[in-house]
């Protein structure tokens, strides 16, 4: 036995069994803080292997794959997911702080690379991925209560849209509203970069955007578009007590016929040389002038 040993010292099983316990402490403490999107998500230093020949499965029309731990947390949470099979590597159940026997659903444990044959080798899974089905498909009257609203003209990447829900859901909007066509659907991507935000705020594609600006008026919301050439700052154009604002795809803003239907176009007003923004990152501004006129 050693000296440490005979006068009460650790052993070095102890003391490995200590680092184990305070490196997962940390590990999840920052798994929590990039989930809320205080710190980024690393991007991958360098393809993983199978990267290259890797191919998606073919999916069911109605067929959805959730992952990540936030993401799978809040879809079990929310009562109007059908959800279909949890795939969990054993330590990534024990954080998700869930029942296996209580959700209702087939739970399979797996290996992280059993899951990266269904997601790629590229996704940030975090050992947990959730078969489930489309949220239900919501209607714009269903929204007549809601005295904000947020409306995307196609835009097209779903990080961006997930961040954008991700600020709707903490200022409060009613919904996300956007194109069927040149918009992500719902899927892992989407849900992941929402960081939970999917589950809570409803995300609705209609047809024709104008018809529905059109809708929108009917139902008393005030549109207002955001854009870079816009006549008068946005706190200076807000009118009434619903508003819908507007945002343009990536690159090209708004579209003519959006323009010629909105209530009014207004600019952020930005003293600094840059004068345009990334679009989740003008939502965010749009929702914080928003909330501000509507609790005036």
């Amino acid at each position: 036995m050693s000296k440490d040993n005979k006068s009460g010292g650790k052993s070095a099983t102890d003391k490995s069994a200590k680092d184990t316990h305070y490196a997962t402490l940390r590990r999840a403490h920052r798994d929590a803080k990039r989930e809320r999107g205080e710190i980024p998500t690393p991007g991958p230093q360098k393809r993983r292997r199978g990267a290259d020949d890797w191919k998606p499965p073919a999916l069911a029309p109605d067929q959805v794959f959730l992952y990540g731990l936030h993401t799978v947390r809040a879809a079990l949470e929310n009562p109007e997911r059908k959800n279909i099979k949890l795939s969990v590597t054993q330590n990534a159940l024990a954080r998700l702080e869930i029942d296996p026997d209580g959700i209702g659903i087939a739970v399979e444990v797996v290996s992280p690379q059993d899951i990266d044959k269904v997601l790629g080798p590229e996704a940030i899974h975090q050992g947990v991925m959730l078969e489930t089905r489309p949220l239900p498909v919501r209607r714009l009257e269903a929204l007549k209560d809601s005295p904000l609203l947020l409306v995307l003209d196609q835009v097209t990447d779903p990080h961006n849209v997930g961040a954008i829900m991700r600020s709707a859901v903490a200022f409060n909007a009613g919904a996300v509203i956007t194109t069927q066509r040149h918009s992500p659907t719902e899927s892992g991507v989407l849900a992941k970069s929402a960081s939970g935000a999917l589950e809570l705020i409803p995300y609705i594609q209609i047809t024709n955007l104008s018809d529905a600006l059109g809708e929108l008026h009917k139902l008393g919301f005030f549109t207002i578009g955001l854009d870079s050439e816009g006549p008068a700052p946005i706190e200076g154009t807000f009118s009434g007590n619903r508003v819908a604002l507007v945002l343009g795809s990536e690159g090209k803003g708004l579209r003519q016929k959006t323009r010629e239907t909105v209530n009014a176009l207004a600019r952020l007003d930005m003293p600094g040389a840059i004068k345009s923004l990334n679009v989740s990152n003008a939502a965010a501004i749009a929702l914080y002038a928003a909330r501000l006129h509507l609790k005036a």
